[in-house]
C-alpha cells in the first residue's frame, strides 16, 4: 500500500482537480466519488484506477479489492479532497461508464433533461429514473455535469447503475421519434393535466430548466406537453420533485 502525505503530491493534485473541475473530468474520463456507500457502488459497477483512504480508516471485510490499487493518505489530505463537512474518509479514483447506444432500440422510458443546471436536481432525477425503472438519463446543453461530486452524491449510486448520455437534446428526439417514442414535455401553456393524457407504451419526458422551463425549440418538437396542477398557494414544484411524480405516473 502506498502512502501519501504530501498535498503536493502529483497525485493528489490530480484528485483534486478532478473534485473540483468539469474539463479535468471530461479530459480524463474519470471522476472522483467519497464515502462509503459510494465507494462500494462504483466497485460494483465500474473500473476504479485507485481506492484512496484516510490512514486509520478501515476497509469493510466484504469487498472485493482485487486488482485495486489502495492508497493511504494522511487526514490533511483526505480533508482536502472532501466534499462532505465530516468525511467518512474513503473516496475512489473511477472511470466514467460510457452508456450503450446499441441498446437505444429496446428502450422504452427515457428522462431527457434540458439545461437543468443545479447538480442535486439533475442527481435526484438520475436517482428517481433508476427507482421508477426508466431505461436511460440523456443530459441536454447547459445541464449540471454528472460527474460533479455534487452531482454523483445525489445519485446515491444511482450514476452506476442506469446509462447516462450526454448529447443535442434536439438530435436525441428526432432518433428517439424514428424509434417511434413518444415525446412528452412539461409546459404551462397548451398542456395536460398529467394524469389525464393517455400514456404511450414507448415514451420520453423531458424536463426543463428550474427558471424558464424547456427551450423553445424543444417545445417545438414534443408530442404532448403534461401539466401538475398546484393545489396550494406555491408557485412552482421543484423541478426533481415534478419528475418524480411523472415518471411515476407512467409506470
Amino acid at each position: 500500500m502506498k502512502y501519501i502525505e504530501s498535498n503536493q503530491n502529483a497525485l493528489v493534485k490530480y484528485w483534486k482537480k478532478l473534485a473540483t473541475t468539469r474539463k479535468e473530468r471530461d479530459k480524463s474520463g474519470e471522476f472522483l466519488v467519497e464515502g462509503y456507500h459510494l465507494v462500494e457502488e462504483a466497485l460494483k459497477h465500474t473500473e476504479v484506477q485507485h481506492l484512496i483512504i484516510s490512514e486509520g480508516t478501515e476497509i469493510p471485510a466484504s469487498w472485493n479489492l482485487d486488482d485495486i490499487f489502495l492508497i493511504e493518505v494522511s487526514e490533511p489530505i483526505a480533508k482536502e479532497l472532501a466534499e462532505t463537512e465530516h468525511t467518512q474518509g474513503i473516496f475512489a479514483q473511477c472511470k466514467q461508464k460510457e452508456a450503450d447506444e446499441s441498446a437505444k432500440a429496446s428502450w422504452t422510458k427515457l428522462l431527457l433533461i434540458d439545461a437543468v443546471q443545479d447538480p442535486g436536481n439533475v442527481g435526484t432525477m438520475i436517482r428517481t429514473a433508476d427507482a421508477a425503472g426508466f431505461d436511460a438519463v440523456v443530459l441536454g446543453k447547459g445541464s449540471a455535469d454528472p460527474y460533479n461530486p455534487k452531482t454523483v452524491r445525489a445519485t446515491q449510486g444511482s450514476i452506476f447503475h442506469i446509462p447516462v448520455l450526454r448529447g443535442d437534446l434536439l438530435d436525441m428526439i428526432d432518433e428517439l421519434k424514428d424509434l417511434g417514442v413518444t415525446v412528452y414535455g412539461t409546459a404551462l401553456e397548451d398542456s395536460i393535466i398529467y394524469s389525464e393524457v393517455e400514456k404511450a407504451n414507448k415514451c420520453a419526458l423531458v424536463m426543463g430548466n428550474e427558471g424558464s422551463g424547456l427551450s423553445k425549440e424543444v417545445l417545438a418538437q414534443t408530442d404532448v406537453n403534461l401539466l401538475i396542477p398546484i393545489k396550494g398557494q406555491a408557485e412552482s414544484l421543484n423541478v426533481a420533485v415534478a419528475a418524480g411524480v411523472l415518471m411515476y405516473s407512467f409506470v
